[in-house]
């Protein structure tokens, strides 16, 4: 019992600190979890999980910055991620655990360089080439449980910025979750004590992100950019070390 009153309150105050800092710079809630996560659930089990705790964060979001969303761009991108998200999981269970885990870590290391190259590049997107983010984005979701680190270049070359970059990045996404729920839900990953778990470190992540809006603006891009690559290393090295 005293391991599970510690399991709650360990992932209860990392979905807190975790809805904060996703509301504020529009990922990170899973990035966060993700090493605690899988050291208490296994990288299988961890990952539907994450999905339903990335839903809560997302809708928290989506209902934030609803009026400033662009449809248009959720619909182009979810058009393609929704298959490519139903390959990516078919992939994913697959996989050895451990190879999953280094997977997952490096995954989240290698983000830092990559969003500096792009950076560099100024990439500028039109919106028929969202589909074809969505369909990359997609696919490493179902393996790789969260790419929010390097969906948000995409969404910021396309011209999106603040609360419509927020708003519809999380939207967009939300159709990646959905599926992979639905398709865990049928390789019979997605079982009721996941989706409990799930829910229940969700409402903590909601929580989170009540406060997250008045402190969006409070923040510079370059401090912005230096949270982002923290909360990636920090977390890529953190599941590397487990898996050894």
């Amino acid at each position: 019992m005293s391991d599970l009153i510690l399991q709650a309150l360990v992932l209860g105050s990392l979905g807190v600190s975790a809805g904060v800092l996703g509301g504020v710079i529009g990922f990170g809630t899973t990035i966060i979890l993700m090493p605690a996560l899988v050291y208490f659930y296994g990288p299988i089990q961890a990952i539907p999980v994450i999905a339903l705790v990335a839903t809560v964060a997302n809708l928290s979001r989506i209902f934030l910055w609803w009026s400033v969303i662009q449809w248009r761009v959720c619909l182009v991108y979810s058009l393609t991620a929704i298959p490519f998200t139903v390959l990516g999981v078919n992939t994913l269970v697959q996989l050895d655990e451990r190879l999953i885990e280094i997977t997952l870590g490096g995954f989240l290391i290698l983000l830092v360089p990559i969003r500096r190259w792009m950076r560099r590049k100024n990439f500028y997107l039109k919106l028929w080439q969202m589909g074809l983010v969505g369909a990359v984005i997609g696919y490493l979701t179902g393996i790789v449980a969260t790419t929010g680190a390097i969906n948000t270049p995409f969404f910021l070359a396309y011209g999106l910025s603040k609360g419509a970059f927020l708003g519809t990045e999380a939207a967009s996404t939300l159709s990646i979750l959905f599926t992979k729920g639905i398709v865990f839900h049928q390789l019979g990953f997605l079982n009721m004590m996941a989706i409990m778990q799930g829910l229940l470190i969700g409402v903590c992540v909601l929580a989170g992100s009540i406060f997250s809006k008045r402190v969006v603006l409070s923040l510079s891009e370059d401090k912005f950019l230096l949270l982002m690559e923290l909360v990636m290393l920090i977390s890529g090295v953190s599941i590397l070390a487990m898996s050894f």
